[in-house]
Order: structure tokens, then sequence, then C-alpha cells
């Protein structure tokens, strides 16, 4: 019974497997109990230990050498996902806006894909948790010079700046969808020629980001710092554009002031992903 024990106590951390190990355990113990004869109970006792023990050694090997590698793969491809999608549309939008207001069927494209972003969210949530589960039956962890990457902290905090920056996107491309029609009003080309270039740089920060990689997090860093910077003069220029041309921030029927906003907010996700890394790799 203890065999059985111990082996549903495990499923949790096979995740779809799991179910299979008790199941196996329980018809390994089934044959064990049938027999009447006490030589071959006790033969078969130790086969079905001798088998735990190997299954056991085969385990901790597995733990050690190969699965962690896998665990972290599992953890940067949950941010590559997100990373990915913040990157398809910004490069989508950016080439647009240089041309000049986007059509309402252009807009509206945009604001559905921003909308689709929950379920990646919960495909990458899923491959973070999977990677946290097995840190702690990993023996690795009490290897002295394993003992400061063994941590998904700073891979948690990127994906819930990455689930933000999706949240901004998304509100962005609504205020995009509001703008509806041209207007001989207002001079916004500039404008938008601006807005354009600040999304072309958070693209090349999804990129940079969908390339996540644990043991070039140095360098990677490095890169990104001066991507980050890049963004932020690129989101300057879209507040001193808008204020240059006197658009009407202020005017809830026009999109401007939402844009603006977005903007910056969009930018301190960003911004905060990139320390969160920096403070990772320098911890």
């Amino acid at each position: 019974m203890a065999v059985i024990a111990l082996s549903i106590g495990r499923t949790r951390v096979l995740g779809v497997q799991g179910p299979q190990v008790a199941t196996a355990a329980f018809f390994a113990f089934s044959t064990y109990s049938s027999t009447t004869d006490n030589m071959t109970r006790i033969s078969q006792l130790g086969q079905i230990v001798l088998l735990v023990l190997i299954g056991c050694v085969i385990g901790t090997v597995v733990n050690i050498t190969i699965a962690p590698p896998l665990r972290y793969r599992s953890a940067e491809y949950s941010i590559r996902i997100l990373a990915r999608a913040l990157y398809d549309l910004t490069a989508d939008i950016h080439p647009v806006l240089r041309e000049g207001a986007p059509d309402a069927d252009t807009t509206a494209r945009w604001r559905e894909r921003a909308n689709q972003s929950d379920g990646l969210i919960v495909q990458a949530r899923a491959g973070l948790h999977t990677a946290e589960e097995s840190i702690h039956y990993n023996p690795r962890r009490l290897l002295r010079r394993h003992r400061g990457h063994l941590t998904f902290q700073g891979y948690e905090t990127v994906l819930n700046a990455l689930e933000r920056s999706l949240g901004q996107l998304a509100s962005l491309t609504r205020s995009l969808d509001q703008w509806g029609q041209e207007e001989s009003e207002y001079e916004y080309r500039h404008f938008l020629d601006r807005y354009a270039a600040f999304l072309e740089a958070i693209s090349a920060i999804a990129d940079a980001l969908s390339a996540l990689d644990e043991k070039e997090l140095g360098r990677q860093t490095e890169n990104l710092d001066g991507l980050v910077r890049d963004a932020q003069a690129r989101r300057r220029e879209v507040a001193e554009a808008a204020g240059a041309q006197s658009l009407p921030l202020a005017d809830p029927a026009r999109p401007y002031g939402a844009l603006v906003i977005e903007a910056t907010r969009l930018m301190e996700e960003i911004q905060y992903t990139s320390d969160t890394l920096r403070s990772w790799v320098e911890a």
C-alpha cells in the first residue's frame, strides 16, 4: 500500500502522466495480493520493490542531468509566447500608421487580435507553473553551484509585465479603433509618424524578448537596455508631436489623448521588464 500511496502522491508532479503511475502501481499490488503462496508473494514483492528503486534511480538521474534544462526551456518558452504576440501585432501596426490614419477594417482586425491574447496568457502561465513545480523535486537544487540559478521568480515577473503590456496594447488598439475616419481639422500625420516609430521600437524589444535564453541573459540584457532607451526617446517624441500640433488631447471623441496615455503606460511596463531582467542578472 505504501507503494500505491507514493505513486498517487507523485501524480501532481508528473502532470498528465501521473494517473498512469497510480494505475500501474494498483495492478502491481493486485497481482501481489492475489498470490496465495508465501514464497511467490515474497518474490513478487521483491520484484516490485526492485522496480521502484530502479525507477527512483532513473528519475533522480533524469532530474539532475536532463530535466533542469528542459524546465528552463519551458519557462523561457512561456515568455517567448507573449513576447512574440507583442511583436507580431506591433510589427503589423507601425507600418500602417506611417501611411496615415488606418481604416476601420484594419483597426477592428488589430483589436480582435489583441483580444485573443488571453489564450496565449493561459498557455504561457501553464508552462511556467510546470517549471516552478519541478524545482521542489529537483535534487540539483542542493548543489551549491546551482543554487543561484534554481529560481523562476525573474521569469514570473517578466511574464507578468508582458501580460500587462499586452493589456496596454489591447487598450491602444481600442483607441485606434475609435479613429473612425480621416479628418482635416487637425494635422496629425507627424503625430502618427512618431507613434509608428515608438511602436517599431517596442516591436524590436518584443523581438529581443522572444529570443530570451538563460545562458545569454547578460548579453541580451545589455542589448535590451539600449533598445529600451531608444523606445523611451520615441515615446517622448510622441508627446512632443502631440503638443507641437496642438492636438485635442482632452477631447474624448478623438483618440489622441488616449494614445499618448497608452504609449506612456506601455513604456512603463517595458521599462519594468528591462529593469527586472537587469536586477535578476546582477543578483
